[in-house]
């Protein structure tokens, strides 16, 4: 339907070429095309073809192309052919009988009526199109108003969180600053999504892995020799999925920053995230001093995240696999498409 909405060349010629001139060359050219394609088809067949047959879809595509004029002017044309075609040896165009009378009668009927149905076949499409851009338009700003408000109600609360983490020592603030990189990585994954209305529920995942890390570097105040590297095919995910995965990314970069390197003073975390055959795998891996045997199945230690990356690994529809050695821990995520 919309496409034949953009097809009406009297708005998409304009103001190049008026409107009239438009009208008058689509309303002559179909004419002249059914006029040469009967004329074709006309050779090729045995005894009189009906000439009037051709001028009704010139008159109908007439009209859809370039409104009701052209549809007319097609017609005019194309009835004015196929009678002096029927009666050539009727001088200045008289109509030889009653008969011939009532059958003109009829095809200009007919003609009428074609016109008049496509003509309102098209102000028809053309309204609807203008109806669903409008609520496209709608729709695109209630849409960039709910982010507006997300990102200040998202703002506020990791204020609130910063503030209080500032204030707070020891575990408290350890915890506080947990929570608020849960928080953000949660505000990042709505960042993406609604980054320019109307693109769908789907989060581009490299521009968004890539925000989350180099947030988490900062956050995590990885200097000198401890670095952070993110890598990640071009792949788009559901926004559900998509946060659960920053919060897998967030538990188990956080975890390897606290506990991978024993006091070394380098090392190097790297997140990928990789498309394959039948879905996507997270990679989270460190160089560290490996882990103990009470935290490998799991991948991690036995604070608040072995309850919550197992967790969020779920909601994410992935499952979990750890390998770890004194060479350091990786952490795989499957996840089916």
């Amino acid at each position: 339907m919309s496409r034949l909405s953009e097809l009406d060349l009297t708005i998409r010629l304009a103001p190049a070429v008026p409107r009239a001139v438009t009208q008058v060359s689509v309303g002559l050219f179909t004419a002249a095309t059914a006029i040469l394609f009967y004329t074709a088809l006309d050779r090729l067949t045995v005894g009189d073809g009906a000439p009037f047959a051709l001028c009704f879809p010139a008159m109908m595509l007439a009209t859809l192309f370039a409104r009701w004029p052209a549809g007319a002017l097609s017609g005019l044309v194309g009835i004015f052919y196929a009678w002096a075609y029927a009666f050539p040896a009727t001088a200045g165009f008289r109509i030889p009988d009653r008969n011939a009378a009532v059958t003109l009668g009829f095809i200009v009927v007919a003609a009428v009526i074609t016109v008049a149905t496509a003509e309102l076949f098209r102000r028809a499409v053309r309204r609807a199109t203008m109806e669903r851009d409008q609520e496209i338009a709608d729709r695109d700003l209630l849409l960039q108003e709910i982010d507006h408000r997300m990102k200040n109600n998202f703002a506020i609360v990791t204020s609130i969180l910063d503030i209080q983490r500032r204030r707070a020592d020891g575990d408290a603030a350890e915890a506080l600053g947990a929570a608020l990189n849960r928080v953000e990585s949660i505000a990042r994954a709505h960042r993406h999504l609604y980054r320019g209305a109307g693109q769908g529920d789907a989060v581009q995942m490299r521009g968004y892995l890539g925000d989350l890390c180099s947030a988490l570097s900062d956050a995590l105040l990885l200097r000198g020799g401890i670095s952070l590297v993110c890598s990640s095919d071009e792949v788009e995910v559901s926004r559900d999925r998509a946060v659960s995965i920053g919060l897998v990314v967030n538990e188990l970069v956080t975890n390897a920053a606290k506990h991978a390197f024993g006091g070394r003073a380098g090392g190097t975390i790297t997140v990928g995230f990789r498309q394959r055959p039948g879905g996507c795998t997270l990679i989270v891996s460190d160089d560290g001093v490996g882990m103990p045997a009470a935290a490998a199945p799991t991948g991690i230690d036995h604070g608040l995240g072995s309850r919550l990356i197992p967790a969020f690994a779920r909601q994410a529809g992935g499952t979990l696999a750890t390998e770890s050695g004194p060479d350091g821990t990786t952490v795989t995520m499957d996840l089916p498409a």
